[in-house]
């Protein structure tokens, strides 16, 4: 059977795990993204605690996908959807914190000393001033963040998890087989495409959140 006939004979179950897949990156971003730009917030006029947050966050990063996912399981969180999204969520911290910390330093002091002048709080500061200056730099790391557990979700097939990595998983089991290069092809091109369409829409969606000013 050829690639375009086993696209067509199977675009059914294509769609739901494509959507399966989809939904566990987004989610696991969304929690990944909260956390990061609270950490950020919380420590990024704290030398020591920022250095302590980034250097666990890197630490979860050089965990393999393949035991990080076990370690999830081990912890007791079953198979399936919830322990792929916690290592889902754990790997993707690290860009979004980096970049926050970062966009949150590199503001002018003297933008914000102006500001102080002007009778603005801490906190108004914050929000008024800094937040909207780094947002930019915010959002490249949630994009890259998005790219990150694309490809590792992936991997969560291992542990039950929804997504295109069945495809290859399955394939790669029957090597050789009929439609098992159809399979992986299958997953593979599944999981590019919706990394470009993730990254699209964040891009378009970070420039919409932006403040004409700073684009």
């Amino acid at each position: 059977m050829g690639f375009l006939e086993f696209l067509a004979d199977d675009w059914e179950d294509l769609l739901e795990t494509t959507i399966g897949h989809a939904q566990l990156v987004l989610v696991s971003l969304i929690a990944a993204t909260l956390t990061g730009i609270v950490l950020g917030l919380l420590t990024y006029r704290r030398e020591f605690a920022a250095e302590v947050v980034l250097a666990v966050a890197s630490t979860i990063l050089t965990i393999p996908s393949f035991a990080l996912f076990a370690l999830a399981l081990a912890a007791g969180f079953g198979l399936g959807f919830t322990p792929a999204f916690i290592a889902l969520w754990l790997y993707g911290i690290l860009a979004i914190l980096r970049n926050t910390i970062t966009g949150l330093r590199s503001v002018d002091p003297a933008v914000v000393e102006s500001a102080q002048g002007m009778g603005m709080s801490g906190v108004q500061t914050l929000l008024r001033i800094e937040l909207p200056l780094a947002w930019p730099v915010i959002v490249a790391g949630v994009r890259t963040s998005a790219l990150i557990l694309m490809g590792i979700a992936a991997i969560a097939a291992v542990v039950g998890g929804p997504g295109l990595g069945d495809y290859i998983f399955s394939g790669l089991s029957r090597v050789g087989g009929a439609n098992a290069l159809n399979q992986v092809l299958t997953g593979t091109l599944g999981i590019v495409v919706l990394a470009i369409i993730f990254d699209g829409v964040l891009g378009i969606a970070g420039r919409l959140a932006t403040s004409r000013g700073v684009r």
